[in-house]
């Protein structure tokens, strides 16, 4: 499923608005600032009026992300995007049941999303703005190094700007569910005007 998902969004089938990235800004005390361009939503296949967000397993989120110039985001990145999102969900945990990876959950989580943006902001809110809290973010840490064939996932952040998940690297790297999203950070990044 995640190698067809995968191949859906290699091939173009994405909604228009993720076509788009959003910049988002780090800094640092003493190295200054660098400015990152992010995917202003998670990975979805389909078009802006019939998308449905789509986790990936790790193999198949980093083969996505390199095809396409791109690298997955790292803990800093993802509270940063946070930070810097106007537009901000609430979490919606799903009962943690087996069936949390199943392509009915994917789609009952993105129901959820998707009340939640109708209900928080007018329809001619732009769906190009960069949207955080929603999901959890599978990430890139140097922990993977002593964690082989592990996926690492981090963030759902609450309104409290605090983190649902943190740090881990518990689930075999093929493994997604409901709650993972993909964020994809472009390759390239200005650091201190350069």
């Amino acid at each position: 499923r995640h190698a067809l998902a995968a191949a859906q969004i290699l091939a173009g089938n994405v909604p228009a608005s993720l076509r788009r990235l959003v910049s988002v800004t780090l800094r640092h005390e003493q190295l200054g600032e660098a400015v990152i361009w992010v995917t202003a939503d998670v990975l979805s296949i389909g078009n802006d009026s019939t998308a449905v967000r789509c986790p990936l397993g790790g193999p198949d989120a980093i083969r996505v992300a390199r095809q396409l110039k791109c690298w997955l985001p790292t803990r800093r990145m993802v509270d940063a995007i946070y930070q810097q999102a106007p537009r901000k969900l609430s979490p919606r945990p799903m009962p943690p049941t087996a069936q949390m990876t199943s392509n009915p959950y994917y789609i009952e989580h993105h129901r959820h999303i998707e009340e939640q943006l109708t209900s928080a902001a007018p329809t001619s809110t732009p769906t190009s703005m960069l949207t955080a809290g929603h999901k959890k973010d599978v990430v890139l840490t140097p922990r993977l190094a002593a964690r082989r064939g592990r996926v690492a996932i981090y963030g759902w952040h609450q309104l409290d700007g605090v983190p649902i998940q943190p740090l881990s690297t518990v689930h075999s790297a093929h493994y997604a569910d409901y709650s993972h999203g993909i964020r994809l950070v472009w390759d390239q990044v200005r650091v201190n005007g350069e």
